[in-house]
């Protein structure tokens, strides 16, 4: 069933890749920096070099998702990929830019809440494909929360 929902809108695939390394792309124009090194981080911080392996290979997955929904869901899974790649996309600049560690906590934490209503949405639809491609995502997200929650917590 599911791949006949996909077969003919390969062509849509690369608008979701490129949509999503937009946002990885406008993220990274607001870099760590001094100011992050200064504070006391998490002792579970992963190393610095994780950081963009693991985003590299999430925004192909949410993108990959985010193709599926597009093809196949309804219009509220839609609207739910919308909004957390908007509010992911925010985060970088209220964390790195801004220096708002509690207002970046507020979006990551909005953020949590909106995959994770995703990946149930996904699973209730029967994009199981859509689900799982999130879920290293929401786990990943539950990390960078509580490294964010650290942060706020002990500086």
């Amino acid at each position: 069933m599911a791949s006949k929902r996909i077969q003919g809108h390969w062509r849509l695939l690369p608008v979701f890749i490129i949509c999503c390394y937009g946002v990885a792309y406008f993220g990274s124009l607001f870099t760590p920096g001094e100011w992050y090194q200064s504070l006391n981080r998490a002792p579970w911080n992963p190393p610095n070099i994780a950081f963009p392996i693991v985003w590299t290979i999430l925004y192909f997955f949410i993108a990959l998702a985010g193709w599926i929904v597009f093809i196949s869901g309804n219009n509220q899974v839609k609207i739910l990929w919308l909004a957390q790649l908007f509010i992911n996309a925010i985060w970088s600049w209220l964390f790195f830019a801004q220096h708002w560690i509690a207002i970046s906590l507020v979006d990551i934490v909005t953020l949590v809440i909106l995959v994770a209503i995703l990946c149930f949405s996904c699973w209730r639809q029967k994009l199981t494909t859509a689900t799982f491609l999130l879920l290293p995502y929401l786990l990943w997200l539950c990390l960078a929360t509580s490294l964010n929650a650290y942060i706020l917590i002990n500086n």
